[in-house]
């Protein structure tokens, strides 16, 4: 699937700001990215990072005054492959070294404290793919889709709790259900099609069967028009910009739409 994204970000910064801003799709084997083009303000010199081990790509720059980012790609993500009904779960001995900090607890995800209770509600069903999908029934049947009832300092503690979130909620708290039941878990931030109404989405990975795969625990966009960005702990990882000081977000907006085969 060709997939055409773009995100505009208009900020305005008092004084000089650090910034790191992460909207451009990861390179990475399961997508390449046919053309893209990034400006940022008028004549800002950036230093771009690229991480092999994931493909993700952020930049870091410095900026003052009324300042308009904008990102425009277009991305072929093949056919996105969607987690097997069967997938193996692996012994902590298996793991790749990367994948152990993923079944730790981290600051939004506090999988420590859910232990008792993810291993009372899910244990009687087998490893693996089953577990993660009765992760998210349950998220889907006890958690509600509600706006404006959590906040950038929300965790996934105080979701159980209140029942309700947007998909950075949703996402934490599959991440932290997953971690109790010794599945490793990271969070994605990404481009979605078919996301209403447009945004950046919050999803999450899970390590089965040798390989990370993709999860949606809010259902609203298909995995299959899933254009990843960044992968980290948690949403403190994958922030699509983090500056050093405070600032005004004027605009935040973001488009994916499908290309003609």
């Amino acid at each position: 699937m060709q997939l055409r994204v773009r995100a505009e970000l208009v900020y305005v910064f008092q004084s000089a700001t650090q910034v790191l801003a992460s909207i451009e799709p990861a390179m990475s084997v399961d997508q390449t990215v046919l053309s893209e083009s990034i400006t940022v303000g008028d004549g800002v010199a950036i230093v771009r990072d690229f991480d092999e081990a994931t493909g993700q790509r952020q930049i870091r720059t410095c900026l003052s005054g009324d300042v308009t980012i904008l990102y425009e790609g277009v991305v072929e993500n093949g056919t996105r492959p969607l987690l097997p009904a069967k997938a193996r779960e692996h012994v902590w001995s298996e793991l790749p070294l990367g994948c152990l900090p993923f079944l730790l607890p981290s600051r939004f995800c506090p999988s420590d404290k859910f232990m008792r209770f993810a291993q009372r509600e899910f244990s009687g069903l087998p490893d693996g793919a089953a577990k993660v999908g009765a992760v998210v029934g349950w998220i889907h049947e006890h958690v509600d889709y509600v706006a404006g009832v959590s906040t950038a300092e929300t965790t996934a503690e105080r979701t159980f709790v209140d029942h309700a979130g947007v998909c950075r909620d949703f996402m934490h708290l599959g991440i932290t259900l997953c971690r109790a039941l010794n599945i490793p878990a990271r969070a994605v931030s990404a481009y979605a099609w078919q996301l209403n109404p447009p945004d950046f989405h919050a999803v999450f990975e899970v390590y089965l069967e040798g390989h990370w795969w993709l999860v949606d625990p809010t259902g609203l966009a298909p995995v299959e028009g899933i254009v990843r960005i960044g992968c980290g702990r948690d949403a403190a990882d994958i922030a699509f910009m983090t500056t050093s000081s405070n600032c005004e977000c004027r605009k935040v907006a973001v488009s994916v739409e499908q290309l003609a085969p």
